[in-house]
Parts: structure tokens; C-alpha cells; sequence
């Protein structure tokens, strides 16, 4: 089959005269024709001379598109003949093709992904551990941003200190050392794009396939889901009122332990020095790593601060991990890692293998947040509205919902457990408040250990409003 010129032009090729090179644009119209079976195959094409006058172009420009078409073995071109289709049967037999299975999963990822879409859904309110978008700093921070954008950054804006900018590094040291006492230099700071990384990044570093890692239970998934993908076997430290107990994994040959000290989530209990203490005395005797997750630290506001486990203990046995997502916002990307120094070289190389750098300008940002004191005085801003929220979803619920559920004041966080009285499904309760729209997955999901039964509950959003819909849906679903 023969194209009249006319209809090829009108029907194929609609050039854009300020849209970028002209031949690319005649080899995508032509191509995207073939492969789409608008040209049949061992169809002619109009020749250079002619195509190039109907579509008001240099015979070189036509020219070069055929060329790229005839690279491509989309079109063959034969001296003295119009161009022909080429690639016609190949297309062809392309798209007859039976349909296949799409690629499979391997056991490890059907495995990985079930169990986050069983923890949690990905949209609904009052979702645990999330911050409200609206307290976000943002006109702040974008000056933050603007100024550190036009700065140049040398080797650092390359492939140089991947582990983090250096200016963060001093920054968060000196913001760690004086709020929460962790002693660390600068170049102990390891700066990732999320807590889970760092749990990633750890286990990957530190325990082989088959190694023990104690984990609180209940306890946060994220730590769980990082010490699965490095095939680890999980032990469950049991939680009570003061936080992971050390002794109930006594006999347990860990090489990691996994804990929330200043703030258990999800429960808010904090561990006292007896425990904190007998836990290093545990790590140091066994060889084991303490990963410290210090995640919302800065929302504590009923009670004394507790020191962080890394700054009292002898540093060698304690990772501390910290973020920003809580602080600012999840989708900033911000988080760091404490690493003793004798691990900071391997840590680094693996961490740059794994491509886990983040945005330079996000962190010059951060550190421009915390040196002029911003991050403080938004902490403590947001601190005083989220203990307000906290308070008021905690005496809606009791008032809705009575002697039905026992659920305690926050002294910190974003969020809080609420448990049932009596046999209740908290999988078919969590399943129900999603269906209305609220993202509260079921604390028994977050057990590896002894079984508890009641929902997660984050308040930062809990608006007079949402807190009062939340109570009468849950009192309808218990």
C-alpha cells in the first residue's frame, strides 16, 4: 500500500515549529504510526524530496529523520525507491503475540508485600506517627531553601561526602549533644532518607542471614519489615508500662536489639535507667548492637526528657537514629543515623552502593533550620497543638465510648493505643474504620510476641470535628 502524500502528512506528522528538533519529531510521528499499525506493514513512505515539500522543511531535515527510521530497521531505504516499512512483520508478530503472566514475585517480595498492606493502608485520617502538613513550617523553610540554592557546594555537590553535607553533620551533632545527650563528632553523623533506611542500612551492615534481632513488641513495622528483607530471625522483647523488657529474651543470642527507650511506639511508655542501663549491660556482654530509634523525642511534654541510651552508654554498642518526619514532614526525606566510629568508613560505602544519599540542598536546609534556632521554636509551636489534640481525642473516646476501651493520656508523639475490653476483633474493628476513611491499623498486627488486642491511633489531625466522628464511628464498630 501506497500513502498519498496529502494523507500522510495530515493523518501522521503534526510538526511543532517550537517543539525541539525537527527530524525527532518526524522519527517519533512515523514510528509511533508503525508500531500502532496506522502504517501497514510493507507500506510506502513518501519520498525525501516530496515529504520535505508538503511539510514545509529542507530535504535534510527529511533526510535525517529516515536515517534514525532506517537505523531503528523501521523503514528500509533502497536507491531510486520510496522508502518501505521495514520492522512490518517484526511489529506485527510483536502484537499477535499470545499475552503472558506478568513477572512474578519472588517468595521474599509477595512476603514483604503483604505484610505492609496488612499493617496499614496507605490514605485515611488519623493515621499513627504522621504529623498535619498544616503546622509545616513552609514559608520558613522556603527561604531556607532559596538562600541554600544558590550557594555552590564544590565536591560536595558531586560525588563527595555521601554520608551527608557537612554543615548538617556539625549541626545535628551540636542540636543532639545539647537537647538530647548524644555525644558524637560530626563525622559519626550518617544522613539517610528515612529511619527505615537506616534500619535497612544497619541490618544489612551488622548481621548476616540467620542472625537474631530483638524487636519490640508491640512494636514498629518498619524495623520488622528492614530485618525480614536482611532475612534475620525476629525475638520479641515484650512491652509493659516501662517500655521493652530485657529480660524476657534473656537466653535470645542477638546481634541486634531494637527499641523506642524515650518513647515506646506505639504504646508511649518510656523505659527508666534500670532498665535502659541492664539492656547495655545485656548489649555489651553479648556483642549485640542497640539500635535506638529516638523517632519523636521532641513531643514530649508531660514528665522530665529522658537522656538518650547513646550518651550514657560507652558508644560502641548504641546506634542512634533520628528523623525529621515527625519534626517537619515525612516527604522531606531527612533522616540520620549516630554510627560509632569504627564502623563510619563501612557504613558510608555501603550506603553510597545502595544509593540511600540524600538531596543536598534538603540538607543544607535543615542545617540552615537548626543553626538560626527555626527547628526550636517550631517544635515547641507544634509541641503545644498536638498536646491539645492528643487531649482531647483521648476524653472524646472516654466519653463516647465509656468503659468499652481503656486508652491513656499522651505525654508525647502523634499518637496513642486504644485497647478493647472483652473479645473484640481489632483486625475486623481496623478494617470497618478504614472503610470510613480513617487509617487506624489493628495493634495485634504489630505483636510478634503476646497478643494485644485495640487500634493505633494518631491525634495530630484530631480536630473537635474529626475527634468527635472518630469516637461515634469506633463506638458503632466495637
Amino acid at each position: 500500500m501506497t500513502f498519498s502524500e496529502d494523507q500522510f502528512v495530515a493523518d501522521l506528522i503534526a510538526l511543532d515549529r517550537d517543539g525541539g528538533a525537527l527530524p525527532e519529531q518526524i522519527y517519533h510521528a512515523v514510528g509511533d504510526a508503525v508500531r500502532t499499525g496506522r502504517i501497514p506493514p510493507e507500506g510506502a513512505l513518501p519520498s525525501s524530496r516530496a515529504l520535505a515539500r508538503e511539510l514545509g522543511v529542507s530535504r535534510n531535515t527529511v533526510n535525517a529523520a529516515y536515517e534514525l527510521l532506517r537505523a531503528d530497521g523501521i523503514i528500509a531505504v533502497r536507491q531510486g525507491a520510496a522508502p518501505r516499512i521495514g520492522a512490518g512483520p517484526e511489529i506485527e508478530r510483536a502484537r499477535s503475540a499470545p499475552r503472558v503472566h506478568a513477572p512474578r514475585l519472588s517468595a521474599r517480595g509477595a512476603h514483604l508485600a503483604e505484610r505492609r498492606r496488612q499493617a496499614m493502608s496507605d490514605v485515611g485520617l488519623l493515621e499513627p506517627g504522621a504529623p498535619v502538613e498544616d503546622l509545616f513550617p513552609a514559608d520558613e523553610w522556603a527561604r531556607c531553601l532559596r538562600r541554600v540554592a544558590r550557594r555552590r557546594y564544590g565536591a560536595e555537590a558531586m560525588y563527595a561526602n555521601v554520608a551527608g553535607l557537612q554543615s548538617l553533620r556539625v549541626a545535628l551533632a551540636e542540636h543532639l549533644q545539647r537537647w538530647r545527650g548524644v555525644v558524637a563528632t560530626p563525622e559519626q553523623l550518617i544522613v539517610v532518607p528515612s529511619a527505615q533506611a537506616a534500619l535497612t542500612l544497619a541490618a544489612l551492615c551488622l548481621a548476616d542471614p540467620g542472625d537474631t534481632a530483638l524487636v519490640e513488641s508491640p512494636g514498629y513495622w518498619g524495623a520488622r519489615i528492614a530485618f525480614a528483607q536482611a532475612q534475620l530471625q525476629l525475638r520479641a522483647l515484650e512491652v509493659d508500662a516501662d517500655g521493652a523488657d530485657p529480660d524476657c529474651a534473656a537466653d535470645a543470642n542477638a546481634r541486634l536489639i531494637y527499641v523506642t527507650p524515650s518513647h515506646q511506639f506505639p504504646t508511649g511508655a518510656r523505659m527508666p535507667l534500670t532498665r535502659r542501663m541492664a539492656l547495655l549491660e545485656r548489649a555489651r556482654r553479648s556483642g549485640a548492637v542497640i539500635l535506638e530509634d529516638d523517632y519523636d523525642s521532641a513531643f514530649l511534654w508531660r514528665g522530665r526528657t529522658i537522656a538518650a541510651m547513646q550518651g550514657i552508654s560507652a558508644g560502641a554498642e548504641v546506634i542512634y537514629l533520628g528523623t525529621a518526619s515527625k519534626s517537619l514532614l515525612p516527604g522531606l526525606r531527612l533522616a540520620y543515623m549516630v554510627v560509632p566510629e569504627p564502623l563510619v568508613e563501612a557504613f558510608s560505602q555501603v550506603q553510597r552502593h545502595m544509593g540511600l544519599r540524600v538531596n543536598i540542598h534538603a540538607q543544607a536546609a535543615l542545617a540552615e533550620f537548626i543553626e538560626t534556632g527555626a527547628l526550636t521554636t517550631h517544635l515547641r509551636r507544634i509541641a503545644r497543638t498536638y498536646e491539645a489534640r492528643g487531649r482531647l481525642l483521648v476524653e472524646t473516646l472516654r466519653l463516647v465510648l465509656g468503659d468499652r476501651v481503656e486508652v491513656e493520656m499522651p505525654m508525647g508523639g502523634v499518637q496513642t493505643v486504644v485497647t478493647f475490653r472483652g473479645a473484640v476483633d481489632d483486625e475486623a474493628v481496623s478494617l470497618r474504620m478504614q472503610k470510613a476513611g480513617f487509617n487506624t491499623p489493628a495493634l495485634s498486627g504489630y505483636c510478634i510476641g503476646e497478643p494485644r488486642v485495640g487500634l493505633i491511633v494518631g491525634f495530630a489531625e484530631a480536630t473537635p470535628d474529626i475527634a468527635a466522628r472518630f469516637a461515634r464511628t469506633l463506638a458503632a464498630a466495637v
